[in-house]
């Protein structure tokens, strides 16, 4: 492997300092020439012209038969790494703004600046824990060089100090206590953030352009001087070899330069001209083809080439300073195999006769940067055990030691799956909700009884845990009851557990209250205006605070599951049903809605701390008669998220509703994809003072 050359990546195998003019360490009087060289070598612009027919020299030899240069990384090791990888999650938490690619005002490349700080930073955290250590500190730090008086700044602090204009370059650098201001040879890697890179390698065959390339080699030679000249003998031993990562708000590639610096010509009078004659005959330089980092949204594509090569590319850095790994990317690639089965047999693309109920082949498990479509087809599922209900019909339920009969009163064919409002046979003119869900003979899975089981099971375990924790609130369901059928005629059940052989044997049963009419049937009668549009933002948030409060997402908001109530009160009110797929615990994935799921939801398969609350507001911009387009795939959804957004469509929707409808939407805009938490308390207080939320006292009757 080119890019783990023993000189670049030997750590603790160098030779003795007595000798470090071998790695690049200049003699004597010669670190004085070498210091006095690095005061003038400032202009980046000088350098490249000097080198501008070589550029051309070279371009001319290769023709096109092969790219100017070799590349740091062939195919098969990014494969390799990306193997290794598998299952590792990598975290951006500032998106890379989409129009610096276009622009230059100063808040959009501020941005730009901070995302590609958090971009290292999550790179280098997301390796160290993975190949070095989880448990011990990451030994690097992150932070801006400016130009002029190249001193280090993290990105907030030279924005806040007006510093902006001159920020020349990202580094990662290795963290010491005697420096924590950063000094050049402490600089592990570097990155050159430039809005055209994506554009300008397109017109030479997706390879960097002779000027950004030339940028490149000034910092990577300043770097490895400032490396000779260090007193550490770590930072000696890598004055060899230097990676430069080239990126804008779309694109990114790596260049690598490696080099004996000590056989560079000092001669002050002609800085320039020494340093290109260096580089034509003793470094040698392998450039990558700039491709795709960031997604049109600003996300890191973490599993695209692109991407992997800048990761690669630091995973060399670190062992250059750190030494080996203590877990090797062979080790960890050689795994791929047996992921790659354990999927297989989840999805059931293998013959397998474990967990015969099913629940693995529509449950996601591991994480996967891949976002994949799944064609759905119209499962119908007809069987003569199917449960059918009709208005009229009595269900006995058996809960512990008793038995509880509700009389179905009508059928809300609302959503996919029938729920049934039912009245207790004991207290008739009590209306609550009854969700049945499907036999546990139904052995042959279907689409159907996967949906039951979360909207029935799995709902159970959801409502039962939030009222374990003593979670609390009239806009979230209290369930009721929940149980099994009891079936006409004799059970045979064994008495160690299980069912017998009729087909309604062991169906689950869930009873929710209170009871109302969903949104969606209340905007197809044209019953949702304004004053329920901020009221079911104000019920559906005070929901979503109570259960967030002890850690749980709701994951699946959309008209279907939100009902207005008025359960003997005065005023009527939201509640929040369909908990099915809420997230608990992390391995937990939500329910995926082309149309009301999360931006971060679509790309990761699991909720961020904004996932819901983004997820409300397409739910209020539906409701208040909002349009959605024909969306049949993920990446038509999130193509329409991000125009939406960046067009402020959605904000301009809800501002002909209310000022606050709107003042919400941008603040959510502003957390999309990030793990920062929802400031609820703040958005109650607002939307309550608008819906004039004190009515006096009121009798609840949920309680």
């Amino acid at each position: 492997m080119e890019g783990g050359s023993p000189e670049c990546a030997s750590v603790g195998s160098g030779p003795k300092r007595s000798s470090a003019s071998s790695h690049g360490r200049p003699r004597g009087s010669s670190s004085s020439s070498c210091k006095n060289f690095l005061q003038k070598f400032v202009d980046s612009e000088i350098l490249t012209a000097n080198l501008e027919d070589w550029f051309s020299g070279i371009s001319k030899e290769s023709g096109f038969r092969k790219p100017a240069f070799d590349v740091p990384f062939e195919l098969t090791e990014l494969q390799n790494f990306d193997y290794a990888l598998e299952g590792v999650s990598f975290h951006q938490f500032i998106r890379m703004p989409n129009t610096f690619y276009a622009s230059t005002s100063d808040a959009v490349e501020a941005t730009a600046h901070l995302a590609i700080e958090d971009f290292l930073h999550a790179s280098v955290k997301g390796l160290w824990e993975t190949f070095w250590s989880p448990d011990e500190p990451v030994p690097f730090s992150v932070a801006c060089i400016h130009s002029t008086s190249s001193k280090f700044y993290p990105a907030e602090k030279a924005i806040a100090n007006g510093k902006l204009e001159g920020l020349c370059a990202t580094a990662i650098l290795l963290k010491n206590s005697w420096h924590s201001h950063g000094k050049w040879d402490h600089i592990v890697e570097l990155a050159l953030l430039r809005p055209d890179i994506g554009s300008l390698s397109m017109q030479s065959d997706w390879r960097p352009s002779h000027a950004i390339l030339g940028e490149a080699l000034f910092f990577a030679l300043r770097v490895l001087l400032s490396r000779s000249l260090s007193r550490s003998s770590t930072v000696l031993r890598n004055s060899n070899c230097v990676f430069v990562l080239l990126v804008d708000s779309q694109y990114g590639g790596v260049v690598k330069v490696e080099g004996d610096v000590s056989k560079l010509d000092f001669d002050v009078n002609s800085v320039y001209e020494c340093a290109a004659e260096w580089i034509k005959e003793h470094a040698r330089i392998t450039v990558s083809p700039i491709d795709r980092i960031w997604n049109k949204l600003g996300n890191a594509n973490w599993g695209d080439i692109g991407t992997l090569q800048v990761l690669l590319a630091t995973f060399h850095c670190i062992i250059q300073f750190c030494g080996m790994p203590k877990y090797s990317l062979e080790d960890l690639a050689t795994e791929h195999s047996s992921r790659l089965q354990s999927r297989r047999t989840e999805r059931r693309l293998v013959d397998t006769r474990t967990n015969g109920n099913g629940l693995f082949r529509f449950q996601q498990h591991n994480h996967s940067s891949e976002i994949v479509e799944v064609q759905e087809e119209s499962v119908k599922f007809e069987s003569e055990g199917t449960l059918k209900l009709e208005k009229g019909s009595v269900l006995w339920m058996e809960d512990t030691n008793w038995q509880k009969g509700f009389q179905i009163n009508e059928v809300l064919a609302d959503g996919e799956l029938p729920i049934y409002v039912a009245t207790p046979v004991e207290e008739q003119g009590k209306a609550l909700l009854l969700y049945v869900g499907s036999s546990p003979t139904h052995l042959e899975p279907a689409w159907e009884d996967m949906n039951l089981w979360y909207q029935v099971q799995r709902q159970s375990k959801v409502l039962t845990s939030m009222k374990q924790r003593g979670l609390c609130s009239k806009y979230v369901p209290q369930m009721v009851a929940s149980g099994r059928i009891i079936h006409p005629g004799e059970c045979n059940k064994p008495s160690s557990g299980g069912n017998c052989g009729h087909p309604w044997c062991g169906t689950p049963i869930l009873v929710t209250s209170p009871v109302g009419e969903t949104v969606s049937n209340l905007i197809r009668n044209g019953l949702f205006g304004s004053e329920e549009a901020l009221r079911c933002c104000h019920d559906c948030l005070s929901a979503l605070a109570t259960a967030s409060s002890a850690g749980i997402r709701h994951g699946d908001i959309r008209p279907e599951n939100v009902i207005r109530a008025s359960n003997g009160v005065r005023h009527p009110f939201f509640v929040l049903i369909g908990w099915g797929h809420a997230v608990l615990e992390e391995r937990d994935r939500p329910s995926m809605n082309l149309f009301f799921s999360s931006t971060y939801a679509l790309q990761e398969g699991k909720l961020c701390a904004a996932s819901d609350a983004e997820s409300l507001i397409y739910l209020l911009y539906f409701s208040c008669g909002g349009v959605f387009p024909e969306l049949d795939s993920v990446e038509g959804a999130l193509q329409w998220r991000e125009v939406s957004w960046s067009r402020r469509v959605i904000q301009q929707k809800l501002g002909d509703v209310s000022a606050v409808l709107k003042a919400f939407a941008d603040y959510v805009d502003s957390l999309c994809g990030t793990p920062y938490p929802m400031d609820y308390e703040i958005w109650l207080r607002r939307l309550g003072r608008t819906i004039n939320e004190d009515h006096g006292k009121e009798i609840d009757a949920s309680n």
